[in-house]
């Protein structure tokens, strides 16, 4: 960490001597107050729910600027990974810090490509689920289950370990997606092919079938690839930080991502899209683009419970750089499925013009966000809309997997214990 010459000073009004707090500065964005040492001079802790204001981790992953939109893969804006590299690209940046040279590209290509199917035996493991069981339950077990199958790489401990769970997990979350969507379909699984690219793979796992040749549509891979890239990483939220505490113990590389995948299917989280695109089907229900003024009066309205999904985000301030690329790649999965005169989305394209254009809605600064339109994309595909999620967790897997080693190789991490302001009864007996 770099030190600063600003220090600050913490200051009591009972007489406790003021206690001098270290400072350091990021490469970019806010300094942090070193409190480590706070509880051993004074007794007392600091309180921060939902850890708002307090930095858990040093980091030179990713990072967010809010206020100004701005997105960064290893200081690259998000903006030139998308247009410029795929995916897998986007897996090697984040998990080794730099974009591959083209003989480093094509043997990653090809180690994860090689890495794609699964031990038969997760078919068996997979019909002990009901078939409509929610897809988010049936990944969550499937990735904690593969370290039944690869305990080979569970030493979290061991880089080699890491480095081979890390291909593993990249590897076959495609392959445990598509299978938990064809199982709840009463489908035939379809087996990865090594001659595609990864999220042409994807597609054709999740919607050939063996009684006829699947091809690939050049966009809708290129769109699955940039929800992929959009998703890959997003600094230090819920379903990180899940993953970095689990980790912290010292469990096996699969249960600290089947940990961060169980935290993203919470509706707040990664739950955003499907929520999205349910609010848009509510509104169809009611009558559809007739019924819009209605429904954002309802918005508008404080005594309502009625909530706008898909606009604003808890992060950006001012808008989501990836909205802008989903945008784009949005309007060109439509046309090419000719689905612009769809009902829903002719419904998504009038709600996102009036989000645009209201003044409530653009003074509050509720832009759509990325989940508005890759719910769109997604449906637009025929993905499900409870398999919206197990799609983000697929996405978010490598970023999972960068900040679970960047912990590891932190020589000041520690196994996480969050403290707590106790407000229960104090000391006393039982009669």
């Amino acid at each position: 960490m770099n030190p600063s010459d600003t220090k600050a000073t913490l200051s009591f009004s009972n007489g406790t001597p003021d206690m001098t707090l270290p400072v350091y500065k990021g490469s970019i964005g806010p300094d942090v107050i070193d409190i480590r040492k706070l509880y051993g001079q004074t007794g007392m802790f600091t309180y921060d729910p939902g850890f708002m204001s307090t930095a858990a981790c040093e980091s030179a992953i990713t990072y967010i600027d809010g206020d100004k939109g701005e997105l960064l893969y290893r200081g690259y804006p998000i903006e030139q990974i998308a247009t410029q590299c795929d995916y897998l690209d986007t897996c090697y940046l984040l998990l080794n810090g730099e974009l591959p040279d083209a003989n480093q590209r094509k043997d990653f290509h090809k180690l994860v490509t090689n890495h794609t199917m699964v031990h038969e035996q997760m078919q068996f493991f997979l019909r002990g689920f009901r078939r409509d069981a929610h897809p988010m339950a049936v990944l969550t077990g499937l990735v904690g289950a593969l370290s039944a199958f690869y305990h080979d790489s569970t030493d979290i401990h061991n880089a080699e370990h890491r480095h081979i769970a890390a291909i593993r997990l990249i590897a076959k979350m495609p392959t445990l997606v598509a299978m938990a969507y064809k199982y709840g379909m009463g489908q035939p699984f379809m087996y990865p092919r090594n001659d595609l690219s990864y999220s042409g793979n994807f597609l054709r796992m999740m919607f050939g079938t063996p009684c006829e040749d699947y091809k690939v549509s050049p966009v809708l891979e290129k769109a699955m690839d940039r929800i992929f890239i959009l998703h890959a990483d997003h600094e230090q939220n819920a379903s990180t930080s899940t993953v970095r505490l689990c980790g912290s113990s010292g469990t096996n590389p699969f249960a600290a991502i089947a940990a961060g995948v169980a935290c993203l299917w919470g509706p707040a989280h990664g739950g955003a899209n499907e929520a999205a695109l349910n609010m848009l089907e509510g509104i169809q229900r009611e009558g559809g683009v007739a019924k819009i003024g209605e429904f954002v009066a309802k918005v508008k309205d404080k005594n309502s419970s009625v909530k706008l999904m898909g606009f604003g985000h808890r992060v950006y301030k001012n808008y989501d750089p990836r909205a802008k690329l989903m945008q784009q790649t949005c309007n060109e999965v439509l046309d090419e499925l000719g689905l612009h005169n769809d009902p829903l989305f002719a419904l998504a394209k009038a709600l996102e013009k009036i989000a645009l254009e209201d003044d409530y809605f653009v003074q509050r600064k509720l832009y759509p966000n990325v989940d508005f339109y890759s719910g769109i994309v997604q449906r637009a595909i025929g993905i499900p809309v409870k398999l919206f999620t197990g799609i983000f967790a697929l996405a978010r897997t490598v970023g999972w997997i960068a900040q679970l080693n960047e912990m590891i190789g932190d020589p000041e991490y520690k196994i996480g214990r969050p403290r707590q302001l106790y407000t229960g009864a104090a000391r006393r007996d039982i009669a």
